[in-house]
């Protein structure tokens, strides 16, 4: 399998599919420090990245922003003092698809 964040995300349409939920926990394993929840009846991906400040948050938080654009696939983005809360999941489909995984994994290289 290909490295997660070496990937592009592709066009999500609204008849796109779903990530099945046998597929879920190997895509999981390659974004370890992520978790999967469930908001309204809605699976999506987490991770709360930590700082030393605030500006440190926000830095990262405009690279997210950058990089998905560049990507044309947004996240939610909770910005706090000291942290920063990402969620992936896709909009269009009310669930998780591959590009979810593969923008939790680039978010992950944005970190360092």
């Amino acid at each position: 399998m290909t490295d997660l964040a070496q990937q592009h995300c592709e066009a999500c349409h609204l008849d796109a599919p779903t990530v099945c939920d046998s597929q879920i926990p190997s895509l999981m394993t390659q974004i370890s420090d992520w978790k999967l929840i469930k908001v309204d009846g809605i699976n999506q991906i987490t991770r709360v990245y930590k700082f030393k400040n605030f500006k440190d948050a926000m830095a990262f938080s405009n690279r997210l922003a950058d990089l998905a654009e560049s990507e044309g696939h947004h996240p939610a983005i909770l910005t706090e003092w000291g942290k920063t809360t990402v969620t992936w999941w896709s909009h269009s489909i009310k669930g998780l698809h591959r590009n979810d995984f593969i923008m939790a994994a680039k978010t992950d290289q944005l970190f360092v």
